[in-house]
């Protein structure tokens, strides 16, 4: 099943559906629990794709994929990780904003994992039983405000920094996932989830031993070799077969 959020045109209220073939059908209700069909068909012709979730958290993962060729490492005791906040969750085509006095940031696009039951101290096995999805992300960082001691917190907290999309697909194999990005239309980054170095059933688990996932809980898994700086005018196009493009503009904020 795919589920997006979405406006239709002349509308400000953001809808919820069940994207199928050329149409989308809307629904109400709670996304973990229950749905309910309004009725209402919308051509997906008519429609702007909005983030697919507002989550509840979002932690991402660093350093966590090996290029081409070059050996794994061992999964790390302690993997870096980091927290972003809410206003930096932004949909298919909203623009990414540079921050004031910077001239450039860096993409990366990234699988997403959307957490869909409570999770505490579970085993990397029982994983699966709590993921509730999949989208396209992409984590954005202003390098320029990466803390000389080591933390991230800063740079990948401006708003507009995680742009998530098109729709969370809730079957998927993604250990076969194939991550790509491409800027201007040029290929930037193109992998296979293989390369990860800690997976994402590790990684979950190490998560909820320091903190109890829940409904919403979205996981930024990391971004392969590839990743770029942009700048003023770009626009950034992240994809994952079986879900979709992820797209945006990176736009110069006006003093």
């Amino acid at each position: 099943m795919k589920l997006a959020r979405f406006t239709i045109s002349g509308e400000t209220e953001i809808r919820s559906g069940i994207v199928e073939d050329h149409y989308i059908r809307e629904f109400t209700g709670d996304l973990f629990a229950s749905l309910t069909l309004t009725g209402n068909t919308f051509s997906l012709s008519d429609v702007q794709f909005k983030a697919p979730i507002t989550p509840r958290h979002i932690i991402g993962i660093g350093k966590n994929f090996v290029g081409e060729g070059a050996p794994k490492p061992a999964i790390p005791d302690m993997p870096i990780l980091f927290f972003k906040p809410l206003t930096t969750v932004v949909g298919p085509e909203d623009p990414v904003l540079l921050p004031l006095g910077t001239d450039e940031i860096k993409f990366e696009s990234e699988l997403a994992v959307i957490i869909g039951k409570e999770a505490k101290n579970i085993d990397p096995g029982q994983v699966n039983e709590v993921i509730f999805g999949y989208t396209v992300a992409n984590d954005i960082g202003a390098f320029n405000y990466f803390h000389s001691e080591g933390h991230w917190t800063i740079g990948k907290s401006f708003d507009t920094f995680c742009p998530l999309g098109p729709v969370i697909v809730t079957e998927f194999n993604y250990h076969s996932a194939r991550i790509q990005a491409t800027v201007n239309d040029t290929v930037k980054q193109d992998a296979m989830m293989e390369r990860i170095i800690t997976p994402i059933d590790a990684m979950i688990s190490y998560i909820s031993r320091f903190m109890t996932l829940m409904p919403g809980d979205v996981i930024l898994t990391g971004t392969p070799a590839g990743a770029d700086l942009v700048r003023d005018g770009d626009v950034v196009d992240c994809f994952i077969e079986g879900i979709g493009h992820l797209r945006n503009p990176i736009i110069a904020q006006k003093s």
